[in-house]
């Protein structure tokens, strides 16, 4: 019994010294590393501070004022700075609506499939790229990089989009937008930086190119495509161009971008909410807290996702930006 405890106290004591020895190696500045001065660190912590608030008190506002009563808007002038009369009538009419309502389902609808499209598709051409034997890479590389530069325009492409019987129709609002070289180069590059010795290793075992991206790329490269998938998934979920292009009549197919657009230029109420001005006590709603509530609901799923994704962005956009 005593040698087991001497031994538990032992490994304790080693894993103590080991997480210390981490922790100092973590905190050890580089000889040519000057130690921070006073000014330094005040004039970090003040940018930082500032950046925060640039970012935070906008938030914070639009959120306060979607939360607030038409007189708090009234007294306020405007967007409320300080809780004055909150109240969740704003949030039950929304929610209650079915524009909304139908118009959160299309964005999800066209994030996700629109994502899964433009993922398949730039994975794909990304890793035959990046194969130096692959029939015509050099040719198809640069008609991509071209189309960076050089493009038809709006009214080709809307000629096109409507001349294959896209106008009215979903994949109007995910195809002409699928793919972006700039994300294929980016997955390309680090592609061609995966490891030619599990590649190899993998043909040994009779593994061919699909075996190989899906069970050797595709594992390696996990930080860079999290990143590409948020890009598409945070374009599609913003996208409302194209809507004005191809559905500018069709309100059960807009999407909730669209639908802020809409209540933030014209001032648009709830159907069937009472709207009568800031002033009056009877008005369940003011047009701009239902502004603002909207700009919210449009927040909330990128706030879900974001922290998900996170930790892979510097890994996946500095690391597939700099090889290559």
């Amino acid at each position: 019994m005593t040698n087991a405890l001497t031994i538990s106290s032992r490994g304790e004591k080693r894993r103590t010294a080991t997480a210390a020895a981490r922790r100092r190696a973590r905190s050890a500045r580089p000889p040519w590393e000057e130690p921070p001065t006073a000014v330094g660190q005040a004039a970090k912590g003040i940018t930082l501070g500032g950046t925060l608030a640039v970012i935070l008190v906008p938030l914070y506002i639009i959120v306060l004022t979607s939360f607030s009563t038409p007189g708090a808007i009234n007294r306020a002038g405007g967007l409320v700075i300080w809780p004055d009369g909150l109240t969740t009538e704003t949030y039950r009419q929304m929610l209650g609506d079915s524009t909304i309502v139908t118009a959160l389902g299309v964005s999800l609808g066209i994030a996700v499939v629109g994502t899964a499209v433009s993922m398949v598709v730039s994975v794909l051409c990304a890793y035959g790229l990046s194969r130096s034997r692959s029939l015509g890479h050099r040719f198809i590389l640069m008609l991509l990089i071209i189309t960076m530069f050089i493009s038809g325009g709006l009214i080709p492409s809307f000629l096109v989009v409507t001349g294959l019987g896209g106008y009215g129709q979903w994949w109007a609002l995910i195809l002409p937008g699928a793919v972006s070289v700039f994300n294929i180069l980016v997955l390309r590059s680090f592609y061609q930086d995966t490891s030619s010795e599990l590649m190899d290793a993998a043909r040994m075992d009779g593994a061919g190119e699909w075996r190989i991206l899906w069970s050797v790329v595709l594992p390696t490269s996990r930080a860079v495509t999290a990143v590409t998938a948020l890009f598409y998934a945070v374009g599609y979920w913003n996208s409302f161009f194209n809507v004005m292009l191809y559905m500018p009549t069709e309100s059960q197919k807009w999407p909730l971008q669209y639908v802020l657009l809409t209540y933030v230029n014209r001032a648009n109420g709830l159907p069937g909410s009472v709207n009568a001005g800031f002033g009056e006590t009877h008005a369940q709603t003011a047009p701009l807290s239902l502004q603002m509530a909207v700009v919210v609901l449009t927040l909330v799923p990128l706030v879900i996702v974001y922290p998900f994704v996170q930790k892979h962005l510097r890994t996946g956009v500095l690391t597939g930006a700099i090889k290559g």
